[in-house]
């Protein structure tokens, strides 16, 4: 199998590239100096000279509250959503799969019932709005699949534990909302996921994050620190109120994987070990 794997500089793309590569797989990354992703004739032509027999698209827009900026609005949806839909063109057309990472953003973010795959979208800030409409994109096409995740870290970029580990560090003492709530996802366990699911034709909608109990952000950082020997650090829960952001935050991030269950696929390990496993990856 060849696949082309896009945002191949971002926390999953390098993950997915090291996977399939690990399993014999041919695995082609790229970025947007190798492919700009808005550029259709350049998507065009790599896809095409590549002979591909999948395209996993993790490039996207993913600064949250730099979305909201108005001037910076139609380039966020070149991105998510007229990028994607350039993908799916060349795909459509070589008969080849796509997969399509989405997020939990394409939610309301309300209520305390996990979502379903096929719950209404209703995006509540432009970065849900534009992977939404790249959800839409990809499914004009029959061969696709979307994975929706959230709360990602991996070790190549920033995330929220290596935020807390530095401020931790740092301050001594953080202040870190507990009314959100949800569950991480760790670029390394979703990658097995990826490959293992772009060899088959179960397609459709999936969500994926790690498995375990749902968290909130407060639940989350004490076992950063638990789990890194930092118990001198003070943790203090506060509500979003405490953070106003340009974008707003989905309270409810809970996402259930009945799908996952229903066609054979293993769930990612609990939240905790993934967490673990991290911690000795990093340098902190």
């Amino acid at each position: 199998m060849k696949l082309l794997v896009t945002g191949y500089r971002g926390q999953l793309g390098f993950d997915v590239v090291n996977e399939a590569t690990s399993r014999g797989i041919d695995a082609t990354g790229v970025d947007i100096d190798e492919m700009d992703i808005t550029n259709a004739e350049q998507v065009n032509d790599v896809i095409k000279a590549g002979n591909y027999d999948a395209v996993v698209h993790c490039a996207a827009w993913t600064a949250v509250d730099k979305a909201e900026e108005p001037e910076l609005f139609d380039k966020v949806m070149e991105v998510n959503a007229k990028g994607t839909e350039n993908i799916v063109n060349v795909c459509k057309e070589l008969n080849i799969p796509i997969m399509y990472f989405s997020t939990d953003y394409v939610f309301d973010g309300q209520g305390t019932t996990p979502w379903n795959e096929y719950d209404k979208r209703n995006p509540l800030n432009v970065y849900g709005q534009s992977k939404y409409k790249g959800e839409l994109a990809v499914e004009s096409y029959p061969k696709y699949f979307i994975i929706r995740i959230a709360w990602v870290f991996g070790k190549n970029g920033n995330n929220f534990i290596k935020t807390m580990l530095r401020l931790g560090k740092e301050r001594g003492a953080v202040s870190v909302v507990n009314d959100q709530i949800g569950n991480p996802t760790y670029t390394f366990d979703l990658a097995k996921l990826v490959v293992d699911m772009i060899q088959t034709d179960k397609y459709g909608t999936y969500h994926a994050t790690n498995s375990g109990d749902f968290i909130s952000w407060y639940d989350f950082a004490c076992e950063i620190f638990k789990q890194a020997g930092m118990n001198n650090v003070k943790v203090t829960p506060v509500d979003s109120a405490a953070f106003p952001a340009k974008a707003t935050r989905p309270k409810n991030s809970r996402m259930n994987q009945t799908e996952l269950d229903r066609n054979g696929f293993n769930r990612l390990p609990a939240w905790q070990d993934a967490l673990a496993r991290y911690l000795k990856e990093i340098d902190f």
